[in-house]
């Protein structure tokens, strides 16, 4: 990989695709300026090499055209006290304004446009589109790993315009070097801890680790698949009926490959998905009628945590439960303390997801974590075994 870190920007206008697709609240003020914060070790490079930056970023799902709601405006002043600098914001991509702007760039100048999704060319992937871009620069950058696994105009089609001048941003670099050690370089026992609601979103990436793991841990609403697969009642749980012949295949290739599987033995149950009802612990495989499990119980929890801690490598992606709901929160609270206390022992452990992410944050542990992925889809996609598009880009 080249990244920013392997050249000398001295002079030269760098485009930097970035991932400014943050939280909003009602006032249009950011919640989480995590990903803005990420970005400004590789906008910090290229200044104080002597360059000057173009930022570009999409934000949200704009229906096409301009949308207010949809603008990177809240960025600037955010952005601006980061940098100690102004940044320069224009709205109109290609226009008279933009061209000048980028003209007049000098050394330490950073300038941001306007949100991509604006224009439908850029989701479209459009040759044109991309080229009239590359045109504002003199080296193109990719630090939106969030985005890498949609080939679009600006993560992917761009990156040809700049043969010799295309380069990994340092956030870019470090997920793919991060990932890449789990998946090729993981000391065992391996262990990756898979949650969430639906096993179908999961599927190819169970499959990709079979082949790397030597602990599966199954934890969510995606267990009671499992478990109704090997014939255990789950009375009105979460299961996708139709997957049910995918889950039985996925435990027979366990079984071949020598993997050990871990399912919930005991569950934190109720009558409805409410905070609001009453809520008991049964063993998992025997849930009564009306009752839906929500959250793994305190024997999984113990069974869980005693893994985790005597793994080297740690993969987690998805909650053990419904862990927005004080009542059914201890699963994954108590999984992402586990996970926590093995890295603090020595073990390489890393996060992805949204969810998972939201848990180790809501526990104040990132920290105790030794990575934690900004990207939800395209780590998945990188763990299933795909080819992301805005990774494939740079290295051709």
């Amino acid at each position: 990989m080249k990244t920013v870190a392997d050249t000398n920007f001295a002079g030269k206008k760098v485009l930097i695709r970035v991932d400014f697709n943050v939280p909003l609240n009602h006032n249009r003020q950011i919640s989480d300026d995590t990903r803005i914060r990420e970005s400004i070790p590789t906008i910090k490079k290229i200044l104080d090499d002597g360059g000057s930056v173009i930022l570009m970023s999409h934000l949200g799902r704009p229906k096409g055209g301009y949308e207010a709601d949809y603008s990177l405006t809240p960025i600037v002043p955010v952005l601006s006290k980061m940098l100690n600098r102004n940044v320069i914001f224009t709205r109109d991509l290609f226009g008279p304004k933009t061209f000048e702007y980028c003209a007049k760039l000098v050394p330490g100048d950073v300038l941001m446009l306007e949100n991509l999704r604006f224009y439908p060319e850029e989701e479209n992937a459009d040759d044109t589109f991309a080229k009239n871009i590359a045109s504002l620069g003199d080296a193109y950058v990719n630090d939106a790993f969030a985005t890498a696994h949609r080939a679009h105009a600006s993560t992917a089609t761009i990156a040809k315009y700049f043969p010799d001048n295309k380069y990994f941003g340092l956030l870019l670099a470090n997920e793919i070097y991060n990932l890449n050690k789990v998946l090729h370089e993981a000391t065992p026992p391996f262990t990756a801890i898979i949650g969430g609601a639906k096993v179908s979103s999961k599927i190819s990436i169970i499959k990709n680790l079979l082949n790397k793991v030597d602990n599966l841990i199954i934890g969510g609403g995606m267990a009671f698949t499992f478990i109704k697969a090997l014939g255990g009642n789950v009375g009105s749980s979460l299961i996708e009926e139709d997957k049910i012949d995918i889950a039985k295949s996925i435990v027979q290739e366990v079984m071949l490959k020598g993997v050990n599987l871990y399912l919930p033995t005991d569950a934190v149950v109720a009558g409805a998905f409410s905070n609001e009802v009453p809520f008991k612990t049964v063993p998992a495989d025997k849930i009564e009628d009306g009752f839906m499990g929500l959250d793994i119980g305190k024997r999984t929890c113990r069974r869980y945590a005693e893994i985790i801690t005597h793994s080297s490598t740690i993969l987690w992606n998805g909650p053990m439960g419904v862990f927005e709901m004080s009542n059914f929160k201890q699963g994954t609270k108590s999984v992402a303390i586990a996970v926590s206390s093995a890295t603090i022992s020595g073990s390489f452990s890393l996060i992805g997801g949204g969810d998972s992410v939201a848990a180790i944050n809501e526990y104040n542990l990132t920290d105790q974590i030794s990575y934690v992925s900004t990207g939800g889809g395209a780590m998945l996609e990188y763990i299933e075994g795909k080819e992301l598009p805005g990774v494939k880009a740079l290295l051709d």
